[in-house]
């Protein structure tokens, strides 16, 4: 596992092979780092699915309204929702779309992020500008590596825990 620097701006994510390390940025992207420190905190991301996994591009998931696989789960309403907080403005910068680096996932509006995130299997640099970056994985890709595919996937992996390390 990677050394933690900073626990309080760190979020350990575990997933059906492993931890995943993920360095939050709140230099870069302070509201979107902030929101997800909160929505962790809260087990929000308890148990949401990668309801949109594409082979050589990303995983995402976070819909903590619609994506529980533990609370009335229903796949085709996963990726719709978000959580009840109000959407965040973007935050864009110049860091690009890296592999292993966290986007926002948003609606065609770019002030539309709330909860929703994807993790890049690949350096995705069309998206620069486009979408916030607020985070990177710093260990762990090989688990990122591993979750199923799909649009959406057949039996979805999830993501059992979301903790912020300074709370583990």
């Amino acid at each position: 596992m990677a050394e933690i620097k900073d626990p309080e701006n760190t979020i350990l994510m575990e997933l059906k092979g492993g931890t995943v390390t993920i360095e939050l940025l709140p230099d870069v992207a302070p509201k979107h780092a902030e929101r997800m420190k909160e929505l962790a905190r809260a087990g929000a991301y308890d148990n949401v699915a990668f309801h949109r996994v594409i082979e050589g591009f990303m995983a995402q998931t976070g819909d903590v309204a619609n994506g529980n696989m533990e609370k009335d789960f229903n796949i085709r309403m996963a990726g719709t929702g978000g959580s009840e907080l109000p959407d965040l403005p973007a935050e864009f910068s110049k860091l690009p779309h890296d592999r292993g680096t966290l986007g926002a996932a948003r609606s065609a509006n770019p002030n539309s992020a709330n909860s929703q995130f994807f993790i890049n299997f690949k350096d995705n640099h069309f998206l620069n500008g486009q979408y916030t970056v607020y985070g990177r994985v710093v260990s762990g890709m090989e688990h990122v590596d591993a979750i199923t595919r799909g649009e959406p996937p057949a039996s979805p992996d999830r993501m059992i825990s979301v903790k912020v390390a300074a709370d583990a």
